[in-house]
């Protein structure tokens, strides 16, 4: 344990070496650490200049938690949602995440991402061509405006892809997969990075002005997650391979300070048999969620993050989503996800909720009496039993369902950094030359997962990402 009663960081490895162990095999400019999103925006923004950026990914493909997301970026204030004529704000933007993670996030923080969220959408798509479009079909939960802005299809990939291409048509930024930073290497004052060591056959020692860790979080890192999200352990793990902590480990050696570790973003509609996501669209466009009993547990509209754990507590971890044709047809070609999930099978389909419910393997009669329950204060516009009160149209036949269960995405905690996402110390002061974004530095959530209001994983990581990729840009140039 730590002086503060937090537990540590445990791990055999050694994170840092000091400059004086190196012998360096070559140099660039800006290293970032992670081919993801934060790492990709980090990218764009940081060559905006003659400088050398090499970005460097351990797996065999960029992308990381972002490719396996919606992709949608939240942000308050732009043109897109003007030209519709929504009205939103970074402050209304800043309220509704600090509502939801009832304020135990830096609120100086929220505050400065809602800010830049306008700014970073908005350069997206004027300085890199990136497609995005306003989705005001459907809110997600606790988000009071329409102010998703997704790439085609609704669907991280696209968004990667795009960002991939951008940089791959710059010349200034190299860009390596298969290529795993294994090391920091501390200057030789100890008070700052001087570059990285890389590589799995063959390592080689890269000097580097500034770096940027874009590792993501520890979601895949079962001894991490149990050390600090222990409630969740036994879930599914959903995200990318890559996400073993390294960043937060490194960063920590050479003197990062760590916040929120035990916040975290679940989801609770995995489709258990074919280990698809079912889009929570299903859920906010008027779907719900049973037990085995074909009994409600909770208020789904709490959130896909908060009811994950609501789903785990359920009998062998499994729950049963049922909506109707009407939802179907909506997400059908909105959603790749949904597609996906279409495609492998993963809804069932019957004319009454008894017949879908006998399918699934929930209980019939019960179902049957809880749909004709929820359909009852959906038309009355009363709170349902739940209290749930969003309920956007009864259910009739035919009827869809799917057997669920809850899922481990990415982990919220990490590295505390500055507005220019610089790594800063327990004392405040920046670990020189040192960057975070994404799931390294911590989000704003707070603790646990009730706490993640959905987009808060790519406003840290795309939001940091480009924050930290001006930053180190900005200040070689000024050296």
């Amino acid at each position: 344990m730590s002086e503060s009663g937090q537990p540590t960081l445990r791990d055999d490895r050694t994170e840092t070496v000091p400059a004086s162990d190196i012998e360096w095999d070559v140099g660039t400019n800006v290293l970032i650490a992670g081919g993801g999103g934060t790492g990709l925006v980090a990218a764009l923004a940081a060559c905006e200049s003659d400088l050398q950026v090499t970005v460097l990914e351990k797996t065999d493909a960029v992308g990381g938690n972002t490719s396996l997301s919606t992709g949608m970026i939240p942000a308050a204030g732009t043109r897109h949602q003007t030209e519709v004529g929504i009205e939103d704000t970074p402050e209304d933007m800043a309220a509704d995440i600090l509502a939801k993670n009832d304020g135990e996030a830096d609120e100086s923080m929220v505050t400065h991402l809602c800010a830049e969220s306008a700014d970073l959408v908005h350069w997206l798509v004027d300085e890199w061509d990136v497609s995005l479009s306003l989705v005001d079909d459907f809110k997600y939960p606790k988000h009071s405006e329409y102010r998703m802005h997704a790439p085609p299809g609704r669907n991280g990939e696209n968004l990667v892809a795009e960002l991939e291409a951008r940089i791959e048509a710059t010349e200034n930024v190299e860009l390596l997969t298969n290529a795993p930073v294994t090391k920091l290497v501390a200057d030789d004052g100890a008070t700052g990075v001087a570059g990285v060591v890389a590589g799995e056959r063959r390592e080689e020692a890269i000097e580097a002005e500034r770096v940027i860790l874009a590792t993501d979080g520890f979601a895949g890192n079962k001894r991490m997650v149990t050390e600090w999200c222990a409630e969740i352990e036994e879930a599914l793990y959903f995200g990318a391979d890559g996400n073993t902590g390294d960043g937060i480990r490194w960063g920590a050696e050479l003197g990062g300070d760590l916040a929120c570790m035990d916040a975290y973003q679940g989801h609770a509609t995995v489709a258990y048999q074919t280990g698809a996501l079912s889009t929570y669209a299903v859920v906010m466009n008027g779907g719900i969620v049973v037990n085995r009993a074909g009994e409600r547990f909770g208020d789904e509209s709490a959130g896909y993050s908060a009811f994950a754990v609501d789903v785990l507590r359920q009998p062998d971890n499994v729950a049963y989503e049922v909506f109707d044709e009407r939802i179907f047809d909506r997400l059908k070609g909105e959603f790749d996800d949904f597609d996906e999930a279409v495609s492998l099978g993963a809804y069932h389909e019957a004319e009454s909720v008894e017949a879908l419910a006998d399918h699934l393997g929930c209980d019939p009669d019960a179902t049957a009496a809880t749909v004709e329950r929820y359909n009852e204060a959906v038309a009355a516009d009363e709170p349902d039993e739940t209290d749930r009160t969003d309920g956007v149209h009864t259910l009739s036949p035919p009827f869809y369902g799917a057997e669920v269960t809850g899922a481990l995405f990415h982990t919220q905690g990490g590295l505390v950094v500055d507005g220019h996402g610089r790594v800063l110390r327990e004392d405040g002061s920046p670990v020189a030359g040192l960057y975070a974004g994404g799931g390294c530095a911590v989000g704003i959530s707070g603790h646990g997962p009730g706490g993640y209001l959905s987009g808060n994983g790519l406003t840290t990581a795309l939001g940091l990402g480009r924050l930290a990729g001006l930053h180190a840009r900005r200040s070689l140039d000024a050296d």
